[in-house]
């Protein structure tokens, strides 16, 4: 029971970037709708070719943290565009939705991991 609880959210977090990063090329489902600044925010993203290169790290990202060998290089990628989710629902949206998830499921990996990221700190 331990290691399944160990391995949720690594698999939480894999498969919400996979998913997301997936459908930004696939389009799966809508987009909900966003306030004015929201969309010209993402508009800039998508005519600068960002959002492209955002979506691939996320689905190398969410790929990677799958594996228990790769999971640190994973959450390395990942984390900086988490904390990015978090501030553009903070700033542009007016409120926290699965972004706070996201940042604790993200924590909770990093505390998991903590070994491999001791030579950086």
């Amino acid at each position: 029971m331990k290691k399944v609880l160990d391995l949720l959210p690594s698999i939480l977090v894999g498969a919400l970037f996979l998913f997301g990063g997936i459908s930004y090329f696939l389009h799966f489902g809508e987009t909900p709708p966003l306030p004015a600044d929201a969309v010209s925010y993402m508009k800039l993203l998508e005519s600068s070719g960002t959002m492209k290169v955002v979506k691939v790290l996320e689905i190398i990202g969410g790929a990677l943290i799958l594996f228990p060998s790769m999971r640190a290089l994973g959450l390395t990628i990942l984390a900086p565009i988490s904390v990015n989710i978090l501030l553009f629902e903070l700033c542009f949206v007016g409120g926290l939705g699965a972004s706070i998830a996201l940042v604790v499921l993200s924590a909770i990996i990093a505390y998991q991991e903590r070994d491999k990221f001791k030579a950086l700190l």
